[in-house]
């Protein structure tokens, strides 16, 4: 099951028909040693003044938009995580939008969690409470932690049925022994011996 952030939403510029056109600088990232490296993950670094000189305003202000998509999608996606724990089967995975700036930006997330149930009544209530606390955990859960979090209440829910049903059995199976003690013939017939 996924927890997801709000569906991943494209953030793009203001169309206008007089609009000036985008001019992006050669590199978005600063040049030098640091810049060689290659990474397999999108490039979160953002650019530097002199990159964002030669933008337009509309473009400066779809960047903006962006920067805040991407803090609200990052922490999001890390409120679940620290509070899936050991039932978070990976890391947040992004949704990414390239920026005009050339830069990456996260704009859409989700965490993968085992939403199996336990090996008994009582785990599984412990995992579907675990489950529902990461789907609730960022500050406005998207539609789809709600409804996760609905599945696992439903989960708990059918759990302490089970709990329920399995305490009654224990209770009757008990109740039921102690009955038999006391209607079951005697394995040695009383015998009372009067001597006058």
């Amino acid at each position: 099951m996924n927890l997801s952030a709000t569906s991943p939403r494209s953030v793009s510029p203001p169309v206008s028909p007089g609009a000036a056109p985008l001019r992006v600088a050669a590199s978005a990232t600063p040049a030098g040693p640091a810049s060689a490296s290659s990474s397999a993950s999108p490039s979160t670094s953002f650019a530097g003044s002199s990159a964002s000189t030669n933008l337009s305003a509309e473009a400066l202000a779809l960047i903006s938009q962006l920067k805040a998509r991407n803090t609200e999608v990052r922490q999001h996606e890390q409120a679940h995580m620290a509070t899936a724990g050991g039932l978070a089967t990976s890391g947040a995975a992004y949704t990414y939008q390239r920026g005009p700036n050339g830069v990456d930006y996260a704009i859409g997330g989700e965490v993968h969690i085992d939403t199996s149930p336990g090996r008994t009544p009582q785990e599984t209530i412990e995992r579907a409470r675990t489950i529902q606390a990461a789907a609730l955990a960022p500050a406005s859960p998207s539609g789809a932690d709600q409804a996760v979090a609905a599945q696992a209440q439903q989960m708990e829910l059918q759990a302490r049925s089970e709990l329920a049903i399995q305490q009654a059995q224990q209770l009757t199976g008990s109740s039921r022994k102690l009955s038999q003690t006391y209607q079951a013939p005697p394995l040695v017939p009383p015998k009372l011996d009067i001597y006058a």
